[in-house]
């Protein structure tokens, strides 16, 4: 059994998500992996994801991941989504009209057109750069700031429907959800392993987390 796995479904920032972890978590058996029982049989797993709802969610489901996810979250062990791998967690996303895994109630939505920032400057999509982040009070938060800066890659955001999943919340001019969190299962937006010091924080927390 494998102490950390991180899913490999075929797209996702994965090597740099490993070296992250690993330079919080020097001494634990990480694996980059897409085999079931591997991933089921892990001790904590790390779901990073990039590119279109699309292409995940048939990689998922055509890879048997649906299953094996559902299972480790039931399982009570716990779960880090990263980016992609929050969007897929919910029910719909607006891109391509894709169906995804709900667990959680709630849309993936894409930012508006013609966004702009106070002074009148056009914003771009997709949202790419630093930004602050407004967080709650949860263990993976331990330590780091408040509005601390995490970097964020994305044109879509997620709209829970349950409000008290909320964890974090950050602005594109106006606020949108970047974090949630549910028993053993916490999903961020930004990217942790490309947030310098906060994000490897972030990271070490995960690794240290016991949500039971």
């Amino acid at each position: 059994m494998v102490d950390i796995a991180v899913v490999d479904y075929g797209m996702g920032n994965l090597r740099s998500v490993q070296q992250a972890v690993r330079k919080v978590a020097p001494k634990a058996d990480i694996a980059v992996t897409g085999e079931a029982d591997v991933i089921a049989s892990a001790g904590r797993v790390i779901f990073p994801g990039q590119g279109a709802a699309p292409d995940c969610m048939r990689e998922i489901r055509s890879r048997g991941l649906d299953r094996v996810i559902a299972g480790v979250i039931s399982e009570g062990k716990p779960f880090l989504g990263i980016c992609m791998g929050l969007q897929v967690l919910f029910e719909h996303s607006e891109e391509g009209d894709t169906p995804c895994l709900g667990v959680f109630s709630g849309q993936v939505r894409r930012f508006a057109s013609g966004l702009q920032d106070a002074q009148g400057n056009k914003l771009k999509v997709p949202h790419m750069g630093w930004n602050q982040v407004h967080h709650g009070d949860h263990a993976l938060w331990d330590g780091i700031a408040q509005d601390a800066r995490f970097y964020f890659v994305h044109s879509y955001y997620v709209k829970p429907g349950d409000s008290s999943l909320v964890q974090a919340t950050s602005d594109y001019p106006q606020s949108f959800v970047c974090a949630v969190a549910k028993e053993n299962l916490f999903a961020v937006q930004f990217h942790p392993e490309k947030s310098a010091a906060a994000g490897l924080k972030l990271l070490q927390n995960f690794i240290n987390w016991n949500p039971a």
